[in-house]
C-alpha cells in the first residue's frame, strides 16, 4: 500500500516574518544605502573644524561617566569601509587593530550588516539559559563543527565575555580535578579582568588592591632566542624540568595548565610545537587538564584554530574562544562534561551576536583564508616585507633589542614590529602620534629592558619583554 506524504506544515509566524519578501526587500534597501555611504570613505582625512566642539563635548561626557579619559580620542560615527573608519569628528582613519581583534572583516561589512538587521526582528534582544530561540545552539553547532575536525571537543557553553568564558573553563577544570586548587599559566599571559582572571593574568597593574585568592604557578613561555642559544632539545628539557618541579612541589594540586599557544598582550609571542607537546605529555601523565586559550588567536592564524596550526588538537581538554567569534564560548571534551548546575547564567547573548558569529565562522571556513598560500599567510608575508623595508629606510629608529634578533614578528594576522629598542614610553608616544596622523595602532609586551649600551638615564626597566607596535 503506497505511503501517504506527510501533510505540509505551515511555517510559524516568526519564520514567516523573517522570510517575508517585504522584510527582505527592506533589508536589501538599507544595505544598499550602507554600501553607498561606506564607499565614500576612500582614504584618511582630518577632523572637521565645525565638529570640533561637538566632539570635545562627547569626549568629555564619555570621560565623565567612565571615571577617566579614553586611551585614544576615538568615538566612531557609526560607519566605515573595511579598514577605514569615520569618527564622530568627521575624521577618517586606518583601523589596523580591528577593535583589538573583534571586527576582522572591517567596518560596515554588508553581509554582517544584513545579519544584524535581520536580528532586529527578533522578539527579544537577549537569549537566556532558561528561555531561548535556536540561534545560540546553531552558532554552537557551527563552532563545534569546525573545532571538532581536528580535536575531541564535543560540547560548548556560551558567555557574554572572554573573561566569563575563561571563568567557565576554570570551573570545568576545578570540578574535574577536585580538590586541586592550583593552576599553571605562562609568564606574561593575559586572561581577562574578572577577579579570578586578573589574578592569573601576569600583569600586576590589573590586580592592584585585589585579594589574592587564586594559586598560580608561572612557566616561561617559549623563547626562540634562548632555544637557539641552548639547542632546542636542551631548552625543552629545561622547561619540562621546571614543570616537573612545580608538579612535584604540589603533588596532585594542579587542576589545569593554561596554554596560550600564541601570546597576545604578552608581546605577540609565537610558541613551538615540540615545546608545547613535551609540556602537554607531562600534563597528561600527571592528570592535569590542558586548557587552550584562543580568545585572542581564534581565526587570525594560518589555521582557524591555534591548536590546528601546532597540530595539538588531540591534547586539548578545554578551549576558550572569543573576540572574532562575536559570542564567546567555552568548549570541552566528553571527559570534561560537568555536573548539572556548574555552568549557568541569565544571558547567553544576543541573536545578533550569534548570527554574525556564525557567519564569521562560515566565511573563514570557506573563504580561502587558511593554509600556506591562504589570504592570512599572504598578508603576513606582505607585512613582514613592508616592515623590513621601513627598518632598512630608518635604521636609527630600530636599534637592537636584547635577546630579540628579529624586530618583526608575530604569526598570521597577529603582526608586530619593535622600534626604539622596545622602550615603552616611546612606543606609547608613537601609537598616539600615528593616531593623530590617521592610523590606529596598538602596543603589546610588558615593558623593556634596556640595550646594554643605552645610557642609564634613558632606561625603561618595567619588565623583560620589549614593547612593540602591533596590528590585528
Amino acid at each position: 500500500m503506497p505511503q501517504s506524504k506527510p501533510a505540509a506544515t505551515t511555517p510559524t509566524l516568526g519564520a514567516q516574518l523573517h522570510t517575508s519578501p517585504a522584510v527582505r526587500a527592506a533589508i536589501a534597501t538599507i544595505v544598499n544605502d550602507l554600501k553607498s555611504k561606506s564607499a565614500q570613505l576612500t582614504d584618511i582625512r582630518p577632523p572637521r573644524a565645525d565638529l570640533k566642539q561637538t566632539y570635545d563635548d562627547l569626549m568629555s561626557r564619555a570621560s565623565s561617566v567612565r571615571g577617566r579619559g579614553l586611551l585614544y580620542p576615538y568615538l566612531g560615527s557609526g560607519i566605515g569601509n573595511g579598514a577605514l573608519v569615520e569618527l564622530a569628528d568627521g575624521s577618517v582613519k586606518w583601523d589596523m587593530i580591528c577593535g583589538i581583534g573583534v571586527h576582522f572583516f572591517g567596518h560596515s561589512d554588508p553581509q554582517l550588516a544584513e545579519a544584524a538587521l535581520a536580528s532586529g526582528l527578533d522578539d527579544t534582544l537577549k537569549h537566556g539559559n532558561l528561555s531561548s530561540n535556536f540561534e545560540p545552539y546553531e552558532f554552537m553547532e557551527t563552532l563545534l563543527r569546525e573545532s571538532g575536525k581536528n580535536s575531541k571537543l564535543k560540547h560548548c557553553y556560551l558567555s557574554t565575555s572572554g573573561a566569563m568564558a575563561n571563568e567557565n573553563a576554570i570551573k570545568l577544570c576545578y570540578q574535574k580535578h577536585a580538590p586541586a586548587p592550583r593552576v599553571i599559566a605562562f609568564k606574561d599571559c593575559f586572561m581577562g579582568r574578572s577577579t579570578t582572571m586578573a589574578q592569573i593574568g601576569d600583569t600586576p597593574d590589573y590586580r592592584q588592591g585585589l585579594p589574592l585568592s587564586s594559586l598560580v604557578d608561572y612557566m616561561p613561555f617559549f623563547d626562540d632566542y634562548q632555544a637557539q642559544q641552548q639547542g632546542l632539545a636542551k631548552y625543552i628539557d629545561g622547561a619540562v624540568a621546571k614543570l616537573t618541579e612545580y608538579l612535584d612541589r604540589y603533588p596532585g594540586q594542579h587542576a589545569a595548565f593554561i596554554f596560550e599557544l600564541v601570546q597576545g598582550e604578552g608581546g605577540f609571542n609565537v610558541g613551538n610545537r615540540d615545546f608545547f607537546k613535551a609540556l602537554m605529555d607531562l600534563c597528561r601523565a600527571r592528570k592535569v587538564a590542558i586548557w587552550d586559550d584562543e580568545i585572542q588567536t581564534f581565526g587570525r592564524l594560518p589555521r582557524m584554530f591555534a591548536f590546528e596550526h601546532f597540530n595539538l588538537g588531540d591534547y586539548v581538554d578545554v578551549m576558550t574562544v572569543g573576540k572574532m567569534t562575536q559570542a564567546c564560548a567555552t568548549l570541552w571534551t566528553e571527559n570534561y562534561n560537568p555536573k548539572g548546575g556548574l555552568l549557568s547564567g541569565t544571558f547567553t547573548g544576543e541573536g545578533i551576536s550569534f548570527r554574525m558569529g556564525q557567519q564569521v565562522i562560515d566565511r573563514l571556513a570557506s573563504g580561502g583564508y587558511y593554509g600556506d598560500q591562504g589570504t592570512i599567510a599572504q598578508h603576513h608575508a606582505a607585512f613582514r616585507e613592508q616592515a623590513q623595508a621601513l627598518i632598512a629606510k630608518h635604521p636609527t629608529w630600530f636599534p637592537a633589542v636584547p635577546n630579540q634578533p628579529e624586530l618583526v614578528g608575530g604569526l598570521g594576522g597577529m603582526m608586530k614590529f619593535t622600534p626604539f629598542g622596545g622602550a615603552k614610553d616611546k612606543i606609547n608616544a608613537t601609537c598616539k602620534a600615528c593616531f593623530e596622523e590617521g592610523v590606529v595602532l596598538f602596543y603589546c609586551g610588558h615593558g623593556a629592558l634596556p640595550h646594554p649600551d643605552a645610557p642609564a638615564a634613558g632606561r625603561d626597566e618595567a619588565g623583560p619583554v620589549a614593547e612593540g607596535l602591533c596590528l590585528y
